[in-house]
């Protein structure tokens, strides 16, 4: 029995045949073509096109978010700047194979540099110029082989297309030896409820026809199980299917302290999938989608029609929207797009809002319309506070608008530190731990060299966190967790004992979430927290809190 490591996407498992995919297309030769440049740019320009236009239908036919990510790639494939890359290296006499190849590269070359988010988009660059290098040839692209039964699908990585369209009634897990939490394989493999491990640098050595247990919540992808590990794995996939086909119920610990369980969205085109797995209603609503790639902010007449179709989703339950989160790795000229040294630290969230008020006070109008059309609890948050007087001027401007109902996001430690006072201002707080875990650490969460500090079960994040929950509850005022954090089953126990009174996450996270609530009771969520509380680091938070997880089930099953 052998056992790979890697980066679990979820908390599911799996057990099957391994089938690898296809290997890549070979290097474009690097001769000199017996055709004009001109004719080679004609060839080039075309096979980019062809590429686009159908990575553009794939999208279409997948929608939700993988219809983002593979219309972000067919921008790729028509970047201007690319194609000048390519036209360059058709002016030395390259074919136009070998010039796709060769501009496609040095731009990933670039991106991989960046690490991080932008580093895993090299992989999504990669896909494009294999498919482009395809056309070109005259050959069919690299994609998900179809062995005719039930299998795991291994790959050095896989591209969004691929994974956008995979076939879930055959794929059983996935398995990618590169790739990290934020790479577009894993985005989309949560969406899919897909279990998946990726990042398993040794999944070279699986070949096809190993029988493998794929286990996403411990990320392990075991080769050659015993008898003893399969029979374990197909116990628990017995229980999370029965978790599955059980009636959808509201959040709530075993002593039925309620803790509702809300999604979180990014366009309303997800809204129905929520429901239908359970979501209580909207924790974080980003409206980022509709000013990305705008060359003016939206209308409010248009943002008013998509908040209303938003809302209309969830009669009579609570859906919190973020306005727009510009800056820093999402730049938009209308609001902020001057270069920073450190944008991440400079102009963005509120900050941002504030040096183009009439794009808040268009966001807010039409939020207030879309509010007073429908019958949802609507509640509007800011992004990136920091000071109490940012706090009370959005506030401000947001009642003065209509919105009967205005929080804020806590994602920085001095927001979390004043909380007490923030919420003297605020109706409510909802913590982003993504980027309080970014801030708190000093750590960029787009540089994979930092990658390991990016862990929201360090105590100095959970201590925040508690700083937050304690000024809610002397206030009477909602405390949310809106970071991915809530979807860990076990951390999102230890949330609640830090004081958070709702959790918001992926859709798919909500079934597991939700079954691990109903284990312990608000004296035991509590214990969990202070045993994580009282670690020196993260790792060591997380094997003390499933330390006292396991004492508290053992206690119980014996009487105690």
């Amino acid at each position: 029995m052998t056992e790979i490591t890697g980066t679990g996407i979820g908390q599911g498992v799996a057990i099957g045949p391994v089938v690898r995919m296809a290997e890549r297309l070979p290097e474009p030769a690097d001769a000199p073509s017996a055709l004009a440049a001109a004719h080679e740019g004609e060839r080039a320009r075309s096979a980019l096109s062809a590429v686009a236009a159908e990575l553009q239908r794939r999208g279409g036919a997948a929608g939700g978010a993988a219809e983002g990510v593979l219309e972000a790639q067919a921008m790729m494939a028509e970047d201007p700047s690319l194609f000048e890359l390519v036209v360059a290296r058709l002016a030395t006499g390259a074919t136009a194979e070998r010039a796709v190849f060769e501009a496609f590269d040095s731009y990933r070359e670039v991106l991989a540099g960046m690490g991080g988010y932008l580093g895993e988009r090299a992989a999504d660059l990669d896909d494009v110029s294999q498919r482009v290098i395809a056309e070109l040839m005259h050959v069919p692209a690299p994609g998900v082989p179809d062995p005719g039964h039930p299998y795991v699908l291994v790959a050095h990585d896989l591209a969004p297309a691929d994974t956008a369209t995979l076939d879930l009634a055959r794929v059983l897990a996935l398995v990618t030896a590169e790739g990290g939490p934020t790479s577009h394989t894993a985005i989309l493999a949560r969406e899919k409820s897909l279990v998946a491990v990726v990042g398993a640098a040794d999944a070279a050595r699986l070949a096809d026809g190993d029988t493998v247990v794929v286990d996403a919540a411990h990320g392990l992808v075991i080769a050659s199980p015993s008898e003893e590990t399969v029979s374990a794995a197909r116990a628990r996939i017995a229980e999370r299917a029965a978790q599955a086909a059980a009636p959808l119920t509201p959040g709530a610990l075993a002593d039925g302290t309620p803790v509702p369980l809300l999604a979180n969205l990014g366009s309303a085109d997800g809204a129905a999938e929520a429901v239908q797995l359970g979501a209580e209603g909207v924790g974080l609503f980003r409206t980022e989608f509709l000013f990305l790639d705008a060359e003016v902010a939206p209308s409010v007449r248009e943002q008013e029609a998509e908040y209303t179709r938003l809302l209309t989703a969830f009669p009579g339950r609570k859906v919190v929207v973020r306005v727009l989160d510009a800056g820093a790795d999402k730049p938009l000229a209308f609001v902020n797009d001057a270069p920073e040294a450190n944008p991440a630290l400079g102009l963005r969230g509120i900050r941002a809002l504030r040096s183009a008020e009439a794009v808040l006070r268009d966001q807010l109008t039409a939020l207030a319309a879309a509010d007073a059309a429908t019958d949802a609890e609507l509640q509007v948050m800011a992004p990136m506070i920091a000071t109490v007087e940012e706090t009370r001027y959005f506030t401000t401007l947001a009642r003065e608008l209509g919105i009967a109902v205005a929080g804020v996001m806590v994602e920085t430690p001095s927001a979390a530190l004043i909380a007490d006072r923030v919420l003297a201002v605020a109706d409510f707080a909802s913590i982003g731990t993504n980027d309080l875990t970014q801030y708190t650490m000093a750590a960029d969460r787009l540089l994979g060299t930092v990658a390991e500090l990016q862990d929201p079960w360090h105590p100095a994040v959970l201590r925040l966190i508690a700083e937050v929950g304690a000024a809610g509850a002397a206030q009477g005022k909602p405390v949310g967790i809106c970071g991915e954090a809530a979807a860990d089953p076990l951390l999102a126990v230890v949330l609640v004992g830090l004081g958070a009174t709702s959790l918001s996450m992926s859709a798919s996270a909500l079934a597991d979430v939700r079954a691990s609530l109903k284990r312990f009771s608000t004296a035991d969520a509590r214990a969990l927290a202070q045993a994580a509380l009282d670690a020196e680091g993260a790792a060591a938070a997380r094997t003390a809190a499933e330390s006292a997880a396991a004492e508290i089930v053992a206690r119980r099953g014996a009487g105690g």
